[in-house]
């Protein structure tokens, strides 16, 4: 089929999901469903797809890198303020072909950037090329900024909140924009944190993985700045992870303040037991896991002591959770200093534990088998601070 200056062909590759096939018109249509990304960590896509289908989004489908979902605006900030698991969310605005740079430049002109874009607003491009003749990321960037510019009055920044994502695959452009903005595992409470610290989204959803649903006590004896703890009681009070933050789509032209304010929730339901623990060695740490707690409007449902692993002890006659992000020699430390650490750990649990489960980060395998507990298979791994780790989980300890 010939294709006519201006229009689109009607099936593109994803530019994120390669093996999906989707549909972009040359711009965005808002009163009809649109793609909408939601990007987590490689490993995890599995995961996050159970969240954002137990959430309730529509046509929900896992692929590398994340989940695609079908939706309008406020789906978009649902699922900005709702995820726990994603690390933030790309609207799939349109796209067009283009088989060389005079061909982009007059077809980027044409785009319908208004639709989504406010020209007082300022905004940075990212481009990536792949298998096209349009090959040269740098001169494709340039001219789709030159169309923004000088068509639409769009001003360019490179700190701008709001970034345009241009992928050019199979000669197909095609037009996302990052709604987000600051990564979502921000959630604007955690101002206190240590060396290494794990990342919200990343432990949502390893609390996911280990069968966590808000309704057992879940205890943390290497907390660091408190942030599986946190997570956890947030889980239990109902709340929302984004509530205490702002997004970039905020400053789109499709952004509807009311219509918004309407899907914030900001008081937390009723917790039936507090039953949220964390220790830690370092004194500062549980200064710091105590603080952002307070900040995140759940200390009335959390505990945080200083004390070595060694040292916790179950709080009642109730079973739950125990999950742990030790240090591992990739991340902090010499490797070989840690056995024992790991091997007395292992022993508390064994001893202390018996009926609760045990969930466990490490990028060693050799570390996790010092403990001496009975690890299930282990699943996928998952990319966290530049390296792979796994989870090691247990059944009930007997």
């Amino acid at each position: 089929m010939r294709l006519l200056p201006g229009q689109a062909r009607s099936e593109i590759k994803s530019p994120l999901l390669p093996a999906r096939v989707s549909l972009y018109a040359s711009r965005m249509d808002s009163s009809r469903p649109f793609e909408i990304f939601l990007v987590c960590a490689p490993g995890l896509e599995p995961v996050l797809l159970e969240e954002v289908r137990e959430k309730g989004f529509d046509k929900a489908e896992a692929g590398p890198g994340g989940v695609t979902i079908m939706g309008g605006w406020p789906e978009v900030w649902r699922a900005n303020l709702d995820l726990r698991g994603a690390v933030r969310v790309l609207v799939r605005i349109g796209g067009f072909m283009a088989f060389h740079l005079a061909q982009l430049d007059k077809r980027s002109r044409k785009f319908d950037w208004g639709a989504v874009l406010r020209p007082e607003v300022p905004v940075r491009v990212q481009v990536t090329c792949k298998a096209s003749k349009i090959y040269h990321a740098k001169a494709a960037c340039e001219r789709i900024e030159r169309a923004l510019v000088e068509s639409h009055a769009i001003p360019l920044s490179p700190e701008a909140e709001i970034v345009v994502k241009v992928r050019i695959h199979d000669n197909n452009v095609a037009i996302s924009i990052d709604s987000t903005g600051e990564a979502l595992h921000i959630r604007g409470h955690k101002e206190a944190v240590g060396k290494a610290p794990m990342r919200e989204n990343l432990a949502a959803m390893l609390l996911r993985q280990c069968g966590y649903d808000g309704r057992e006590p879940v205890i943390d004896p290497m907390c660091g700045s408190g942030t599986f703890v946190i997570e956890a009681a947030e889980i239990a009070a109902g709340l929302q992870p984004g509530r205490s933050r702002g997004f970039a789509f905020q400053n789109l032209a499709s952004f509807d303040a009311e219509a918004f304010a309407a899907l914030r929730r900001t008081a937390p339901k009723p917790v039936p037991a507090s039953g949220y623990y964390g220790s830690d060695r370092d004194a500062g740490a549980v200064r710091n896991a105590t603080a952002n707690a307070d900040r995140a409007g759940v200390s009335e449902f959390t505990h945080f002591s200083c004390h070595g692993a060694a040292e916790i002890r179950p709080p009642d006659d109730r079973k739950g959770l125990v999950m742990v992000n030790p240090p591992y020699g990739g991340r902090i430390g010499n490797k070989k200093l840690l056995y024992a650490l790991y091997g007395s750990f292992g022993q508390t649990m064994l001893t202390h534990f018996k009926g609760w489960r045990v969930g466990l980060v490490t990028s060693e395998p050799s570390l996790a088998k010092a403990t001496g507990l009975p690890w299930k298979p282990l699943g996928l791994p998952i990319a966290h601070g530049g390296m792979k780790v796994w989870l090691w989980q247990t059944p009930p300890l007997r």
